[in-house]
């Protein structure tokens, strides 16, 4: 479809002031996604102005967890100082909820900490959110998130220059006094207490077409309420993972038919990024599509869940029985299949020289 010149003249001014860096970084993030929803590609977006694709994905979410913080009413301190600078650190804080962003925000410009260790805070917070109840000693509190975590890290090492830089991160860190006497007692307990590895995440990527499918509705992608369990009907199929879209409120992929596949009662199945899981190493983010059993709802400590998180969707292990609604056991989570290269496979004969 044609665009109007009225409309190639607002992308082409657009273009021109992201080129010239006019307005603030927020400005820019917003404009970005304008442009990308009008259908402009990261590369057409990077030869037109400079914006590497990476650096337009940092200031798109960045823009977006600014505009969370302006409707959470942040200080005037927090919105005057991330509208200069600090996309790198929103960024990190994507993960967490409004409520959340703001109490990191507040705690990195009280702390003036750089974007790695608003990573830290924002993974920290994130895993203290997930208790089934306060850890006692600990408030909560942004600071109280990373002393607990420096705590229960520091009980678990036997190496006493680890435990000590621990113990010296909590104390710098905590905001109440309790959460500090319970970091001050390793100074004289040295009881190593040993750590439960969570389970491994299943990951799963298909090599070969020769698996049955079996059609699962997908609610959609993340961010998700947990009431959002709708329809999308679809026509065609979408890539990476063969969505195939119905002209209605309901869409459905197919998945060949493994075993754990066919044995869930009640599957549906939700995109994200790879780096919204918990329990991950620092590899690379990818989409990935998370099958879960609606009707397994019930805790073990060998399972992620899909969980209810304030009325937002999050996924979790936990290592004792949550004080949180479970909405259906994760029984795999499938990575894109690898193309070594599309337009040659289709040629059988090419294939087989």
């Amino acid at each position: 479809m044609t665009e109007s010149p009225s409309n190639q003249l607002d992308i082409e001014a657009t273009l021109t002031s992201l080129r010239q860096k006019q307005g603030s970084w927020v400005e820019w993030g917003q404009a970005i996604a304008q442009l990308q929803k009008a259908g402009q590609t990261p590369q057409q977006i990077f030869e037109a102005t400079g914006f590497e694709p990476v650096q337009q994905n940092q200031v798109i979410v960045g823009a977006q967890v600014y505009a969370s913080l302006e409707k959470t009413n942040a200080s005037e301190a927090v919105r005057s100082r991330f509208t200069q600078k600090g996309s790198d650190i929103l960024y990190e804080l994507r993960l967490l909820n409004n409520a959340e962003r703001v109490a990191a925000a507040e705690f990195i410009l009280a702390h003036n900490l750089d974007a790695d260790m608003a990573k830290e805070v924002a993974r920290d917070m994130k895993e203290f959110s997930r208790l089934r109840s306060l850890p006692e000693g600990f408030a909560n509190h942004a600071g109280d998130a990373i002393a607990y975590q420096c705590w229960r890290l520091a009980r678990q090492k036997s190496d006493l220059q680890e435990r000590s830089r621990l113990i010296a991160k909590g104390l710098r860190f905590a905001d109440s006094d309790t959460a500090r006497q319970k970091i001050e007692q390793l100074l004289v307990d040295f009881t190593v207490v040993p750590k439960r590895p969570a389970p491994t995440i299943p990951f799963y990527r298909p090599d070969s077409e020769d698996h049955l499918p079996r059609l699962i509705p997908v609610v959609g992608e993340m961010p998700l309420k947990s009431a959002e369990v709708q329809a999308v009907p679809i026509v065609e199929a979408v890539e990476p993972f063969q969505i195939v879209k119905f002209a209605g409120e309901q869409a459905w992929v197919a998945l060949p038919g493994w075993q754990t596949v066919r044995s869930a009662e009640d599957p549906i199945a939700i995109l994200c990024q790879s780096d919204r899981l918990p329990n991950q190493s620092a590899t690379a983010s990818e989409p990935v599509l998370i099958i879960a059993d609606r009707h397994a709802r019930e805790w073990d400590v060998n399972s992620y869940f899909v969980y209810d998180a304030s009325g937002e969707v999050d996924f979790g292990w936990f290592e004792t029985q949550p004080d949180v609604k479970l909405l259906g056991k994760i029984v795999v989570v499938v990575r894109p299949k690898h193309i070594i290269d599309e337009e040659l496979t289709k040629d059988s004969w090419q294939i087989d020289e």
